[in-house]
């Protein structure tokens, strides 16, 4: 029988045994990510180099089939699914599920296709600047970061790593506008996220590359009709003819800003506005005009804005104050608040603070710092949002750093580009473990 001593020491032999060789492992990891350092770079600037712009889908497609054939080369399983049904170009996704380990930890990465930048703009190929950066169309939203998962793969792979894991990729093409319906768009995010355990989005987060995205806020858009009586404007404020529909507008938007203002991490933004006698749409839908005159009571309002929140509970609350505001009607008026499908907040969990800390012990073990969270009124909506409530964890933010961003100014930080390569690889190690 062994000494509870010679036991204890039997222990530790073990446990720094088995730290050595994950060490060992890990440091496999990063030498091929940096021997591939270089191919990666070559694909960065050719899929920047391909125009990808939401509504050009021969670009967003071929972008799509570039990186197919890479995850084909990796042994995943890939499908095109194509867009025609909400109006976009489609998306990639790939599969990677193990067969010695079907219990394996399954891991969504979500990328996007598509830019904000046109067919026809002038921003259309990648330049190499001074001090390590790039600039290019998209490079940092989000080509950069769909090269990083992919190198991240490809060094797991390469130390037959991969079947310890169970992997999907989904690659949408229409995450700069969304196509609709909104609930077929993005259905192919929703559907890998319920499949997942993990989501990790390769967005360039508020390009800091100490920085990562536990919490994204929810982007919701509203239209607000409201409707008065016309008549001769000296009859305003009369019992007979009330207030009409600019005033009653403007009461129900100034409540808005008096009872939601100090609300932490909510934002709302009345962006177009149009009344008078009458209200048309002219072309596309943020376009209007009003025709009226200085003495007649206005008939017709419209407003429409956007509302970001942290949390759906925060979005429920801020719609029942908002209806309820909308419907304490001054005389002769009446008003419809309407609020459109949209972004559904990331919300801050437990869980995505426990990932943001393996996260960051990874950075601090390879030498880079600690990573914080950034904070939520930094973060824009991303597609991540749509998986996050349907995983245990969930963490955006891991892409191409840089500045710029939707952008003729997008510059790519590209000494972030190895540093995050090597940190998700790392991560997505550890969570095999």
């Amino acid at each position: 029988m062994l000494h509870k001593s010679s036991l204890l020491l039997l222990l530790c032999s073990l446990c720094s045994t088995y730290v050595a060789a994950n060490q060992d492992v890990e440091q496999q990891i990063i030498q091929h990510v940096d021997t591939q350092l270089d191919e990666s770079t070559v694909l960065l600037k050719q899929l920047v180099n391909i125009n990808s712009g939401t509504m050009n889908f021969a670009g967003v497609e071929q972008v799509g089939m570039l990186l197919q054939q890479k995850y084909d080369a990796l042994g995943f399983t890939t499908q095109w699914l194509d867009g025609n049904q909400f109006g976009r170009a489609g998306h990639l996704i790939a599969t990677y599920e193990s067969t010695s380990h079907p219990d394996a930890t399954k891991i969504l990465l979500i990328g996007h296709l598509d830019t904000v930048f046109a067919k026809d703009d002038d921003f259309q190929t990648i330049t190499e600047l001074a001090n390590e950066r790039m600039a290019g169309p998209g490079i940092t939203d989000m080509k950069g970061g769909n090269v990083i998962m992919l190198a991240a793969l490809q060094a797991l792979q390469k130390q037959g790593l991969l079947q310890q894991l169970n992997i999907m990729v989904v690659m949408t093409g229409d995450e700069e506008s969304s196509g609709s319906p909104l609930s077929l768009s993005k259905q192919a995010i929703i559907d890998a996220a319920i499949w997942a355990d993990i989501a990790l989005g390769f967005e360039d987060g508020d390009g800091n590359v100490a920085t990562a995205v536990t919490s994204r806020r929810g982007s919701v858009n509203w239209a607000l009709t409201v409707k008065g009586k016309p008549a001769h404007s000296s009859q305003i404020f009369t019992d007979e003819n009330g207030d009409g529909a600019i005033f009653e507008t403007a009461r129900i938007l100034n409540e808005f800003r008096v009872q939601l203002q100090h609300e932490k991490l909510l934002s709302f933004n009345p962006g177009v506005i149009a009344g008078g006698t009458r209200v048309t749409q002219q072309g596309d839908k943020s376009n209007y005009s009003a025709f009226g005159k200085t003495n007649v009571i206005a008939k017709d309002t419209l407003v429409k804005g956007g509302i970001r929140a942290a949390s759906p509970e925060q979005l429920e609350r801020a719609k029942v104050i908002m209806q309820k505001i909308v419907s304490q009607n001054l005389r002769h008026t009446s008003a419809v608040l309407e609020f459109q499908p949209g972004y559904p907040p990331m919300a801050q969990t437990l869980g995505n603070l426990d990932l943001l800390a393996l996260y960051s012990q990874v950075s601090e073990d390879l030498g880079y710092g600690a990573i914080v969270a950034v904070n939520p009124r930094n973060a824009g909506a991303a597609d991540i949002s749509f998986a996050a409530s349907h995983v245990d964890m969930s963490l955006d933010g891991l892409g191409l750093m840089g500045s710029g961003g939707h952008t003729k100014d997008e510059v790519a930080d590209m000494s972030s580009f190895v540093k995050n390569m090597q940190k998700t690889a790392i991560l997505i190690y550890r969570l095999s473990q």
